[in-house]
């Protein structure tokens, strides 16, 4: 299945234009298939049955895997599965039925104003360090963006002036504001603190780690994890806590559900409307302790 992986991912990056994490991600789907296959004795793509690619998810289900990871591996199937008929490399588009397990919606975590505030209030020394820290901090909950963005955002990207920048996910580019707080952090860190803190003058990259070279997400993460137990934050921070904290705090401060779904750049409104679901659960919940009646 190797070759055929690869021209997958190779039709991805060309034609699609995907980004590196889908087609990290899709990779990383579809060599553990081929691994199950090739412990089954199937290693020629062409002699996998519908009977094969359901005990595949059957043997998915039993070691624990959770629906969305399940659910997630069947999409790549299905997309390898029609790339391979599309181009005429398998005679059948053989993953069209395999059905996916229904997900339970989980609310996401995220942090109260107060909790967001103490977390940007922490990176306040003279450091390069800090200045940096508070810079991305400041960006990520004014935007939005996914972490990748963030660190992947090049000087061009960033317009100070009238307070935007532009991302880019693939072929997509969005456009998303930014207020005072952000631009002002971001000015005090262009204004010296990164020209000293890059190795290669040439570099594009507007975030750098201490040793001069554009930021890790691990690396980003694990600065975000100290500064929020500084901050004696007890929620668990994921990469995706700024995120959606920025999100639900727009729609409970009266945003436009469609406007919050181009700045995070999502494709399809259901996965903004969660945030909508979150504010109305939280509506209710102060009515049921405040309403005399109730």
């Amino acid at each position: 299945m190797n070759t055929e992986i690869n021209a997958f991912i190779v039709y991805l990056h060309n034609v699609k234009k995907t980004s590196e994490n889908t087609e990290l991600s899709y990779r990383r789907d579809l060599m553990k298939v081929r691994n199950y296959m090739e412990q089954q004795g199937i290693e020629d793509v062409k002699k996998i049955t519908i009977t094969n690619l359901n005990s595949y998810i059957l043997f998915l289900e039993k070691n624990k895997f959770s629906a969305a990871t399940i659910s997630r591996n069947i999409a790549s199937l299905k997309a390898f599965y029609h790339y391979l008929f599309k181009t005429g490399m398998v005679m059948e588009d053989t993953a069209e039925t395999l059905h996916a397990p229904k997900i339970e919606k989980k609310m996401p975590e995220i942090l109260t104003t107060d909790e967001v505030v103490r977390l940007l209030d922490q990176p306040l020394g003279n450091s390069s360090k800090e200045i940096r820290d508070k810079a991305m901090l400041e960006l990520l909950y004014a935007t939005g963006i996914r972490v990748t963005e963030l660190i992947h955002l090049k000087i061009e990207d960033v317009n100070l002036q009238m307070g935007y920048l532009l991302c880019r996910d693939g072929d997509k580019e969005r456009i998303i504001p930014f207020g005072n707080e952000a631009k002002n952090s971001l000015l005090r860190y262009l204004e010296g603190t990164r020209a000293g803190m890059i190795k290669d003058k040439e570099s594009e990259y507007l975030f750098v780690n201490c040793s001069g070279q554009p930021m890790s997400r691990q690396g980003f993460w694990k600065l975000v994890k100290f500064y929020a137990k500084k901050a004696g934050i007890v929620a668990d921070i994921t990469p995706h806590t700024l995120r959606h904290s920025f999100a639900a705090h727009l729609v409970e401060n009266g945003a436009d559900l469609r406007s919050v779904q181009e700045m995070l750049g999502h494709s399809d409104i259901s996965t903004t409307q969660i945030y909508a679901n979150m504010n109305h659960s939280r509506i209710r919940d102060v009515y049921a302790k405040a309403h005399p009646r109730h």
